[in-house]
C-alpha cells in the first residue's frame, strides 16, 4: 500500500531520494521481497490509528457521520465544563482550607488547576495515547485564545471602560513570556528531553513563590511611585464620587484597595461611610472581597455573587412596588450571605452567565417602559428562583425537575451527565457530603480524564475525516472548546468594571498551561515512564505559533498601555482581529504555504 511518492533507501543508509526533513522511526518500513530496501513514506501518521477504531467508516464520515462527531465533541465541552466548574474547582478549594495555604498560593497551584484541568489532560493524552501534536497545538492555541480573545470579547462586551491595574499585568505578562522564551529554546531541536522538561515544572514553583510574596513585591514598587499614584488616585476619586452608580463605587473600591494596605474591617467601615446611600453593611463586605487582598478565585465567585444580589434586588423592588421597596431590597442580600460565600459556579457556567448579565444590564436601564416591565417581570422572577436554587444545589439533580421552560430543556439536555455524575461524584458543596471532598477530587479528576479523551478522540477523527492536520485541530478547535468557561467568567467580572480579574485570569491560567500542561506530561514520560527518552514533536510549524504566542503578549501589554491601561471597545476590536490573523498564520503555516515545515497526513489508500 506505497504510493509513488515513497522513496527507497539503500542498505548502506544513504539516501538515493532527496533529503527529507525528518525521518521517524515509526515512518521507516521494510518492504517484502524487495531486496531488504527500506521505504520512508513522507507523510506523517495520523493519530487516528492511536484510538479505538470507530464504528463509521471514513466514508460513511464524509457523507455526514461526521457531524455526530462534531456534537459529541462539543457536548464533551459542556460536560468538561460542568464537572470542573461543580464539582473539581469546590473540591480544590476544600482542600485548599485543609492544607491551609495563603490565598495567594491556593491561587496560582489548586486554582489555575481547577480552571486549566481540560487543557492539562488533552496534553497528557497528547503525550502518552497519540504521541502527537495535539496536545501542545491546544494549550498554544488556547494561550491565544485566553489573551486575545478573552480580552477582546471583555472589551467589546464590557459595556463600559474598564480600567487596569499595571502592576498585576506586567506581573503575569512578564513571567509568561520568560516561560514562552523558555518553551521556543526547548522545542526548537524538535525534541525535549528530561531536564528541559523538568526546568518547565521548577519555573512554575518559582512563580508560586512570587505569588505567596506578591504583596511584598507590589508595596515596595507602589512606595516607589506613591506620589504620583496618589495623585491620580485622588483625582479619580473625585470623578467617581460624581457619579452615583454602584459600579463607580467598585471602581473607586478598588482603586483603594490597590493602595491603602489596611485591614478588612476597616476599609468595609470606610466605604460605608463615603456611600451610605448606597450600600448596606453586607454589600459592602461582598464589595471588599472584590479587591486584591483576596486569590482571583474569591473575588470571581464574590463578583458573580454580587450581580446575582443586585438583579433579585432590581426585581424585587420591580415587584413589591407598593411602598415595601426598603424591606425588598434588604432581604435578598442577608439571605444570600447568610448562605455562606461558596463559588457560586452557575454564574461561572457558561450560559446562563451570559443570561444572568445581560438581564442585569437591561435591569439597570430604568428608564424602560412600565409596560415591559411587567412583561418581562414573570420570566426574571422564575430565572431568579432558578439562579437560586442552581447556586444553592450546584449542578443539576436528575430527580428533581426546574421550572422554566429554558431550564427543562437545558435540564434534559443534561440529563445523561448529571445521572451519571449523581451516582458517582459526591457533590462537596452539600453540607452531609463535606468531609467526601477527596472522593469528589478523585472521581472528578477521572471523569475529566474521560472526557478530554473522548473529546481529543472526537477532534481527531474530525480532523482525519476533513483532511486537517492534528495541530490544527489542536490550535482552533479545542483550544476555543477548552477555554469557553474561562471566557465568560472573566465576561462577567469585566461587566462589573473588574478588569484586572478578567485579565489576570486569563493570563494567569496561561503561565500553568506552559510549565504544568506541557512539562509536567514531558517530565513523566521522560523521567518516570520511559527514562531518558526523548519527546519528539512532528510539526516544525508549532515553533512558528509558539512565537507569534510571543508577539501577541508583546502586543497586548502594548496596546493596554498605549490605551492608557483602559479595556474599551476599540482594544476589543484590535484583540479579536489580531486572534484572526494569528490562526489564519498558524493554519497557513501548518499547510507549507510560506515554507515546508511538516508533511502530510498519511491517507489510507
Amino acid at each position: 500500500g506505497y504510493d509513488a511518492l515513497s522513496y527507497s533507501v539503500e542498505n548502506d543508509g544513504k539516501w538515493s531520494g532527496r533529503q527529507l526533513l525528518q525521518a521517524n522511526e515509526d515512518n521507516t518500513t521494510e518492504a517484502p521481497g524487495d531486496g531488504g530496501k527500506l521505504y520512508v513514506r513522507n507523510c506523517t501518521e495520523p493519530a487516528l490509528h492511536e484510538f479505538p477504531n470507530d464504528i463509521f467508516t471514513n466514508e460513511d464520515r464524509r457523507h455526514g457521520a461526521v457531524i455526530l462527531h462534531v456534537i459529541c465533541a462539543m457536548y464533551m465541552f459542556y460536560a468538561l465544563a460542568i464537572v470542573c466548574d461543580d464539582f473539581f474547582v469546590p473540591s480544590l478549594e476544600k482542600i485548599c482550607e485543609r492544607l491551609h495555604l495563603s490565598e495567594d498560593v491556593a491561587g496560582a497551584t489548586f486554582m489555575a488547576a481547577g480552571s486549566s484541568a481540560p487543557e492539562l489532560f488533552t496534553s497528557v493524552i497528547g503525550v502518552f495515547i497519540t504521541k502527537g501534536d495535539v496536545g501542545v497545538g491546544t494549550i498554544v492555541g488556547s494561550a491565544v485564545f485566553n489573551i486575545l480573545c478573552i480580552i477582546g470579547v471583555c472589551g467589546l462586551f464590557a459595556g463600559q471602560v474598564v480600567a487596569l491595574s499595571s502592576w498585576s499585568l506586567l506581573r503575569d505578562s512578564i513571567y509568561y513570556t520568560l516561560s514562552v522564551v523558555a518553551l521556543i529554546v526547548f522545542i526548537y531541536d524538535e525534541k525535549v528531553s528530561w531536564w528541559e522538561s523538568l526546568v518547565l515544572v521548577l519555573m512554575y514553583a518559582i512563580y508560586i513563590v512570587i505569588m505567596k510574596y506578591n504583596s511584598t513585591i507590589q508595596h515596595c514598587l507602589e512606595r516607589k511611585t506613591k506620589n504620583a499614584a496618589n495623585m491620580v488616585n485622588g483625582l479619580a476619586n473625585n470623578t467617581e464620587m460624581d457619579d452615583n452608580s454602584n459600579c463607580d463605587a467598585t471602581v473607586v473600591l478598588l482603586k483603594k484597595g490597590n493602595f491603602h494596605r489596611k485591614a478588612s474591617v476597616i476599609m468595609v467601615d470606610e466605604l460605608l461611610s463615603a456611600y451610605p446611600h448606597q450600600l448596606s453593611f453586607s454589600e459592602a463586605g461582598l464589595r471588599i472581597m472584590i479587591t486584591n487582598h483576596f486569590p482571583p478565585k474569591t473575588r470571581l465567585s464574590m463578583a458573580s455573587r454580587m450581580l446575582i444580589n443586585e438583579r433579585q434586588r432590581l426585581i424585587n423592588s420591580r415587584t413589591y412596588t407598593n411602598g415595601e421597596s426598603e424591606v425588598a431590597i434588604k432581604i435578598p442580600i442577608k439571605h444570600v450571605v447568610e448562605n455562606g460565600t461558596g463559588p457560586s459556579n452557575s454564574s461561572e457556567r457558561g450560559v446562563n452567565g451570559t443570561r444572568r448579565d445581560e438581564d442585569v444590564a437591561e435591569a439597570g436601564n430604568e428608564t424602560e417602559n412600565e409596560n415591559e416591565d411587567n412583561e418581562n417581570n414573570e420570566n426574571d422572577e422564575e430565572e431568579e428562583e432558578d439562579d437560586d436554587d442552581d447556586d444553592h444545589e450546584g449542578p443539576y439533580t436528575p430527580f428533581d425537575l426546574p421550572t422554566g421552560k429554558m431550564e427543562i430543556l437545558k435540564w434534559l439536555f443534561t440529563w445523561p451527565l448529571s445521572f451519571v455524575l449523581y451516582f458517582t461524584v459526591p457533590n462537596c458543596n452539600k453540607p452531609h457530603l463535606e468531609k467526601w471532598f477527596m472522593v469528589t477530587f478523585a472521581s472528578s479528576t477521572l471523569w475529566i480524564a474521560a472526557f478530554s479523551y473522548m473529546m481529543v478522540w472526537m477532534v481527531t477523527i474530525i480532523g482525519y475525516t476533513l483532511g486537517i492536520p492534528d495541530v490544527i485541530m489542536g490550535i482552533t478547535f479545542l483550544a476555543a472548546g477548552t477555554s469557553v468557561p474561562d471566557c465568560m467568567a472573566s465576561l462577567i467580572v469585566a461587566r462589573q468594571g473588574m478588569g484586572d480579574m478578567a485579565v489576570s485570569n486569563s493570563i494567569g491560567s496561561n503561565v500553568f498551561d506552559i510549565l504544568i500542561g506541557l512539562g509536567l506530561p514531558w517530565a513523566l514520560q521522560t523521567l518516570a515512564v520511559n527514562y531518558g527518552s526523548y519527546i519528539r514533536l512532528n510539526s516544525r510549524g508549532l515553533i512558528y505559533s509558539v512565537g507569534l504566542l510571543l508577539a501577541s503578549v508583546f502586543v497586548t501589554v502594548f496596546g493596554v498601555h498605549m490605551n492608557k491601561w483602559k479595556l474599551d471597545k476599540k482594544l476589543g476590536c484590535v484583540c479579536l482581529s489580531l486572534y484572526g490573523i494569528f490562526l489564519c498564520f498558524s493554519i497557513m503555516t501548518e499547510f507549507n504555504v510560506f515554507t515546508f515545515v511538516n508533511l502530510p497526513m498519511c491517507r489510507d489508500h
